[in-house]
């Protein structure tokens, strides 16, 4: 079963990256406007991206936790070649090691993390508490990004998108730990503003994530949100769901190699050339006509 769980996954991964493709494409032509909604490939792009995402959840009900969602930090690895595809390129040596290092170290991170299989409890309160934190920094990101230009720009973005997102785990996490709480689903818990609260999240992070991609540096913009994501999510897990972080001396050291490696390769895809859809127009030279030069002696 544990197989059937990887294979799912696997293509949920594929999936999820054939749809950022598409979405990154589009962006980088139309912008982030309310132009996408009349371009069926971006349509394209969502759903196949949704698609993948539901193959992602339903691969943990074949496959524990620690089986697919290093699948998922994979789909970097698909996602890049992919756009460089729709440009009609191959991809660039930079950015298959750039993607490599950010998928391990990455994935060499999320291993350090301790697991827990604990019900998770969160108040209102800390709830609204996190929400806020989460718009301070999305408000701080964007600000930034209206100063910043190329890379840093693409990856201000991806970082606001990247945060909002784990604030969307975050509460799927807190609502599905009590759904299925001792093992019975517990419909009621979903009379609840956390249930709410995802669907209006997840339409936020879309939106910023389409801002960073029309910035035309895809692999440093996708790249910001799967390490945004997963490090806020823990760090989230952490402060307000009491699970537990890496403490052990033994883990210091590979988690600096990790997040030494995660960073290397994020400044590796962050100082590539941007793609754009659409070439940049000629620019053209007069060239005197020669019975005008001649007349002009005369």
């Amino acid at each position: 079963m544990t197989w059937i769980g990887v294979l799912i996954a696997l293509a949920g991964a594929l999936g999820y990256a054939v749809g950022a493709a598409l979405q990154q494409y589009e962006a980088v032509a139309e912008g982030a406007t309310l132009k996408l909604v009349k371009r069926p490939r971006w349509w394209i792009g969502g759903i196949i991206g949704f698609v993948g995402a539901s193959l992602h959840a339903v691969a943990l009900s074949f496959a524990p936790l620690v089986a697919v969602q290093p699948i998922s930090v994979a789909t970097l690895v698909f996602a890049v070649p992919l756009a460089a595809f729709m440009y009609g390129r191959k991809p660039y040596k930079a950015e298959i090691f750039g993607s490599v290092a950010v998928a391990v170290g990455l994935l060499w991170l999320m291993t350090l993390v301790p697991k827990h299989n604990v019900t998770p409890e969160l108040s209102s309160g800390a709830a609204i508490g996190f929400v806020a934190v989460i718009g301070l920094v999305v408000l701080v990101t964007h600000l930034a990004s209206r100063k910043a230009q190329g890379p840093a720009k693409a990856l201000l973005l991806s970082v606001g998108a990247g945060v909002v997102t784990a604030s969307v785990s975050t509460f799927v996490r807190v609502v599905g730990g009590k759904l299925n709480a001792g093992g019975d689903l517990q419909w009621a818990t979903l009379l609840h503003w956390f249930t709410l609260a995802v669907p209006v999240l997840l339409v936020c992070a879309v939106v910023l994530l389409q801002k960073s991609y029309a910035v035309g540096y895809f692999g440093i913009a996708y790249a910001g949100v799967q390490v945004i994501d997963p490090i806020t999510s823990v760090l989230a897990g952490a402060v307000l769901l009491g699970e537990p972080l890496p403490t052990s001396p033994s883990t210091a050291v590979p988690a600096l190699l990790a997040a030494a490696l995660t960073i290397g390769g994020t400044v590796t895809l962050g100082r590539l050339a941007p793609d754009h859809s659409r070439p940049a127009p000629e620019v053209s030279i007069p060239v005197p006509h020669p019975l005008n030069a001649t007349s002009d002696r005369g």
